[in-house]
């Protein structure tokens, strides 16, 4: 996607944004720990202005979402309302050769290091910073702060905070996800979905190799045919030349199988991707693999071994994001966004767009920094892009988006 250039903004970011970006770094959200120090702190931030928050844990009771309306009558905004959406986990820095501790912000050069900076502790505390300014504005347009965990990992979070919506009857106009996009308005993006693949064949000695079932070479036979369907894809696909990779992709990430050479393996354990654009079914990909399998694979292993099999598990499920770059939200987010760059994009990472979106929520993906610097060591986000989404805040305010209130 084309980019806006840093010094397009003028403005300096103010001392409340740069505060609490400092604070939300302090807190270590790996996604694999709890992120209840950062919502409980953000709920105690706003009641200190008023502004009660609903959270909703986890089954272990160390992960919650945050759901606020910065409203003194919450209940008047149950229709209406534009959401601010971000999540709260980070990925790990274990392995990582950081500069300075990830877990305490560090400005230097016009820039803010930190686990969580760019992706997107930044837009997250902004937004907090800015919440006594949306207070003042609630009666042009009434916001609404999402925060919530486990976007890094399983998209439990967002699934559980939509439903939970939905159940209190809350509708809002529109939402706006903060990942980093440089201030750019980002339109769609691929879906993806993991599965797990268990082979299941028969042990021998390998001197009788033929009176066992080769778990490993089923496996890798099956591999094959996920690498054929990707390259056909990156061949014949209709090109969307809106994302970096214009096609839709496969790939295989972990395999495991086998105890020794000298024994034909019973078991073997892959697990492979799909990224596929807007215009291609999930369903379809993994239709055409497991039918392979069950069609090609399982009669010839169980003519040896009747307990042979193939089976599939579904990991994380995300579908495809996209909305019409002529909607309503999306027009009112570039004319907003007017003091940085105009304009849409799409990008190949996955977001909590879907979800929204999915619910019947427009939805729209903009946030500051760059996911250029996301998941890195020493990852960043500059006073310029800071500055940028304050600017975006302002003309928020000043220019509702039709049908919020």
């Amino acid at each position: 996607m084309n980019k806006p250039v840093d010094s397009a903004v003028s403005t300096a970011p103010s001392a409340d944004a740069l505060a609490m970006i400092d604070r939300l770094i302090a807190f270590p959200t790996v996604s694999r720990d709890s992120n209840l120090g950062l919502i409980e702190y953000a709920r105690d931030e706003l009641k200190r202005l008023g502004v009660r928050s609903q959270l909703v844990h986890d089954a272990s009771g160390k992960k919650a979402n945050l759901f606020a309306t910065l409203s003194a009558e919450p209940d008047r905004v149950k229709t209406g309302g534009l959401v601010l959406s971000g999540h709260t986990d980070t990925v790990p820095v274990d392995g990582q050769d950081w500069s300075s501790d990830p877990f305490q912000a560090a400005h230097r050069d016009g820039r803010i290091h930190g686990r969580g900076t760019a992706d997107m502790k930044g837009f997250i505390a902004i937004a907090l910073a800015w919440a006594p300014r949306f207070l003042a504005a609630q009666e042009r347009l009434p916001v609404h702060l999402s925060l919530t965990y486990d976007e890094e990992t399983t998209f439990l979070g967002v699934n559980g905070l939509v439903a939970d919506l939905a159940e209190r009857g809350i509708r809002p106009a529109g939402c706006i996800i903060g990942e980093p996009t440089d201030m750019q308005a980002i339109v769609a993006h691929k879906g993806k979905r993991d599965l797990c693949c268990k082979v299941r064949g028969r042990e021998a000695h390998s001197a009788l190799t033929p009176q066992g079932v080769n778990a490993i070479e089923f496996a890798a036979r099956l591999i094959a045919y996920i690498r054929g369907v990707a390259d056909r894809l990156a061949r014949d696909e209709p090109r969307d030349d809106r994302f970096a990779v214009p096609h839709s992709t496969l790939q295989t990430g972990l395999i495991k199988g086998g105890i020794a050479t000298n024994v034909v393996p019973r078991d073997c354990e892959f697990r492979f991707e799909m990224r596929n654009l807007p215009s291609m079914s999930h369903d379809t990909m993994e239709g055409e693999i497991v039918g392979y399998a069950e069609r090609e694979l399982v009669p010839q292993m169980r003519r040896v071994a009747a307990d042979a099999g193939i089976a599939f598990e579904r990991g994380l499920d995300l579908p495809a994001f996209g909305i019409a770059p002529d909607a309503a939200l999306v027009r009112w987010a570039q004319q907003v966004a007017r003091t940085t760059h105009l304009g849409t994009g799409a990008v190949s990472f996955a977001t909590e767009a879907s979800v929204f979106m999915k619910a019947g929520i427009p939805t729209v993906v903009l946030g500051p920094g760059s996911i250029e610097q996301a998941h890195k060591p020493d990852e960043y986000i500059s006073y310029a892009q800071v500055a940028a989404c304050e600017a975006f805040f302002a003309q928020m305010i000043e220019q509702p988006l039709p049908g919020a209130r």
